[in-house]
This record gives structure tokens, C-alpha cells and sequence, in this order.
């Protein structure tokens, strides 16, 4: 099973969404601005930067999400375990109780 946000996309796309932005925007500024070339570069580097701590910043939000979601996960796998192992000795009191009840009918 992926690991995917309410809306079906999971965080290494949007991982990689955001960085193609990030380049795709970089380069469209290149094309049209009229800087020059140290200029650009400041520019280049300052947008990869926040692109990549964008990205940092979702992949720690991911994994915080993932975190809780496995603790989410244990504690109900746990909760159920407990109902059935309640049920089966309530289900096995019962059918003694039963088998104790025959026992004595038929005597």
C-alpha cells in the first residue's frame, strides 16, 4: 500500500511537482528577464534553494504523518486483538457452560 494524502497523490510526487516547478519557473525567468548573467544565477540558486527546502520540509511532514499513522494503525490492531481474545473467552465460557448443562441432563 503507497503512501498517499487524502487527495491520491503521494509525497515523492509532490516532491518532484514541486521541484519541476521550481526548475520550470527558473528557466521561464531565465528566458524572460532582463538580468544579467551573476544576476541570474543569484536568482537560480536562491529558487533552488527554496525549492529544496520546500521539499525538506514536506518530506519531514510526510514522515510525521506516516509516523502517526503506524501508531494509529498498532493501536488498533491492539484494541482488536483485546476484543477478540474477550470474545473467545466469553464464546468458550459459554460452551462450557453448555457442555456442563448437557452433562447434567443427561444424567
Amino acid at each position: 500500500m503507497g503512501h498517499e494524502d487524502r487527495h491520491g497523490y503521494s509525497g515523492g510526487a509532490v516532491a518532484f511537482a514541486l521541484l519541476a516547478g521550481a526548475i520550470i519557473g527558473a528557466g521561464a525567468a531565465l528566458l524572460l528577464a532582463p538580468q544579467s548573467g551573476a544576476q541570474t544565477r543569484i536568482l537560480l540558486r536562491e529558487y533552488a534553494q527554496k525549492a529544496e527546502d520546500e521539499v525538506r520540509d514536506r518530506m519531514g511532514e510526510v514522515r510525521v504523518k506516516i509516523k502517526e499513522a503506524k501508531t494509529t494503525l498498532d493501536s488498533a490492531l491492539e484494541q482488536g486483538k483485546q476484543f477478540l481474545q474477550d470474545k473467545k473467552s466469553v464464546l468458550t465460557a459459554a460452551y462450557e457452560a453448555g457442555k456442563e448443562a448437557m452433562k447434567k441432563e443427561r444424567s
